[in-house]
């Protein structure tokens, strides 16, 4: 737990467009401001943002090349040759994969797939590939949310008489792999509109581009495919891989979401079972912190082929059996990460020296690699840096990395490429492979580069606040309206709002480290619940104690009785309260 207080960052005011909006789509007062602090500037952007449908995906044919890619995958299904899809190990790869299997099989092509194992430390993207191919004599791999920075391996696959089409969203890196197609839409040359695409987006692109196709040429008839039955996966991939919830990601994530409800994928249901979600109720969040660490657990510590299987498995035994087995697999992972956690948590606290840099880096040949993913990302956040947490193994380095929006990656990984075996990835969450040796080397540069570039108010851990509320505007049909901004993930989080409130009774410490606070303004009084701060109890011991609070609103349903209760972020007491800056600059 940080011990640093965030810096409230108060919304910006608007009062025109905020009136505009509230006269054009009738929405409460408040959730119009969340769109102006959202940065929202017309109202053609809000109506897109709120009400876009499935027709308003972009069409397939805005990726240059995706001609290419349809024509071979026809050319192959004429042919009746083989086709391997050949996908990332984590979940966006997991479910990118088991769409274009699931897809090309109903269609009649003959499609193998294969997700490498790599709990081991291996220097290379996608090295056993070739091997995989030529075993089921496949003259065609597809990959999926990979090989965009496996130039030299594609060419030696390609050397081998097997085309290749590479579908992936990670960041060019170097050379473009010579192949059929290559799909990404952050290709420097792609017309596609959504760079925000996932893995699994850029699949379901390909599917659909091939059933226009294929209806166009009268293969198949235009009842044969349902795209919106691999919505399910598309959402799961995207919000697992914290793709952006807004433009086109946002619809496909809303459908999938729905698709997900209908209870139609038999793999998905007995995973919700064993992960205790309601699939009727099911939200980003419950994907997020409950299905995509079961799923992920098999590409960190297991087979994540079984993931694959999971989400393909028609037999409702065989689905329960493999998805007990994965909810093992994530007990498992979480002992491990567990302890590894513990070891960087004790580290840090014993070196707060450390935190004069504006980055950090760890390094232990004693973590497991499948789970440094899991503490980079919790590490940066936790101290608002750009953070590598590098295992090591047989001399060999795999690092993940995460940082914050002030500090993108790959150029500095770029600049620091004469010492890494291998790096890719997006310029928030990336990941290397490094020699032991070089560890040394390559720590003095980052940090270096974090210290020039990074200024003391980037690594301030700050709370965005998205709208100020009084406790009378707190009503179900005002819940209602923030639904509309539903479904919240990465950067469309739920909102937080402010205001100031009488604390009635001392606080109380509920589940050792959660804090329960009773709050009044005016004649209403409301619970709030503040998660992992029981340790600032000290702060409001006493009763009648005016605090300025943070929180998130939700619905509580206990016993049958829905209450409207506030998710705590931060709370500040009157007297400390000062002016701070807004985002616009100025102080409410």
């Amino acid at each position: 737990m940080s011990t640093y207080e965030p810096l409230w960052i108060y919304p910006p005011q608007n009062p025109e467009l905020t009136k505009a909006i509230i006269a054009e789509f009738n929405i409460h007062p408040v959730t119009a401001q969340i769109l102006v602090s959202r940065g929202y500037k017309t109202l053609e952007e809000i109506h897109e943002f709120l009400y876009a449908k499935l027709p308003n995906l972009h069409d397939p044919d805005l990726f240059p090349e995706i001609d290419n890619a349809v024509e071979r995958v026809l050319a192959a299904m004429k042919r009746n040759e083989a086709i391997l899809i050949y996908g990332d190990n984590d979940v966006d790869g997991i479910t990118a994969a088991a769409l274009l299997t699931e897809f090309l099989k109903t269609v009649g092509a003959k499609v193998f797939f294969y997700v490498p194992n790599r709990n081991t430390l291996k220097k290379y993207l996608i090295g056993d590939a070739l091997e995989c191919s030529l075993k089921n004599n496949c003259k065609l791999l597809i990959t999926v949310d990979c090989g965009i920075t496996a130039a030299k391996e594609i060419e030696e696959v390609v050397s081998h008489g097997i085309d290749v089409i590479v579908t992936d969203h990670h960041e060019p890196t170097s050379k473009i792999p010579h192949c059929i197609a290559t799909l990404n839409p952050k290709l420097i040359n792609s017309t596609y509109p959504n760079r925000d695409l996932t893995g699994v987006g850029v699949a379901f692109k390909l599917a659909h581009a091939l059933t226009n196709r294929l209806i166009e040429l009268e293969l198949i008839s235009p009842t044969k495919i349902d795209l919106k039955n691999y919505l399910d996966l598309v959402a799961l991939g995207t919000i697992a891989d914290m793709g952006a919830l807004r433009g086109e990601n946002r619809i496909l994530v809303r459908y999938g979401l729905k698709q997900m409800r209908r209870q139609k994928r038999v793999g998905l249901m007995k995973l919700f079972q064993v992960s205790d979600i309601q699939p009727a109720d099911i939200t980003p969040i419950d994907i997020a912190s409950k299905v995509a660490p079961r799923l992920n657990s098999l590409g960190r510590i297991a087979d994540p082929i079984k993931g694959v299987e999971l989400l393909l498995i028609r037999d409702p035994d065989d689905a329960e059996r493999l998805a007990q087995e994965l909810d093992l697999f994530n007990i498992e992972r979480q002992k491990i990460e567990r302890e590894a956690s513990e070891n960087v948590d004790a580290f840090l606290a014993s070196h707060p020296e450390m935190l004069e840099d504006r980055a950090i880096i760890l390094h232990s040949d004693q973590w497991h690699p499948g789970i440094i993913a899991i503490i980079s990302a919790r590490i940066s956040k936790q101290y608002n840096r750009p953070t590598i947490i590098i295992s090591i193994e047989n001399g060999i380095g795999k690092g993940s990395i995460r940082t914050i929006p002030e500090f993108p990656l790959l150029p500095v990984l770029k600049e620091n490429a004469d010492l890494l075996i291998n790096y890719g990835g997006h310029d928030f969450a990336a990941g290397m492979t490094i020699k032991e040796e070089d560890i040394p080397a390559f720590k003095k540069r980052f940090l270096a580069a974090a210290n020039n570039r990074l200024h003391h108010q980037d690594v301030v851990t700050k709370l965005f606040i998205d709208a100020k509320v009084a406790f009378k505007d707190l009503t179900f049909d005002f819940m209602e309206s923030l639904s509309l901004m539903e479904p919240f993930g990465n950067e469309n989080p739920p909102p937080i709002l402010y205001c100031d409130a009488t604390q009635i009774w001392p606080p109380k410490v509920v589940g050792k480290i959660h804090l329960k606070l009773f709050l009044e303004q005016g004649d209403r009084m409301l619970e709030g619940i503040g998660f992992s701060l029981a340790e600032r109890k000290n702060q409001i011991r006493r009763k009648n104690v005016l605090l300025r609070i943070a929180f998130t609103p939700q619905v509580n349903l206990f016993m049958n009785k829905a209450s409207i209760q506030l998710l705590i972020k931060d709370f500040k007491i009157s007297d400390e309260i000062e002016a701070i800056p807004t985002s616009a600059g100025t102080a409410p």
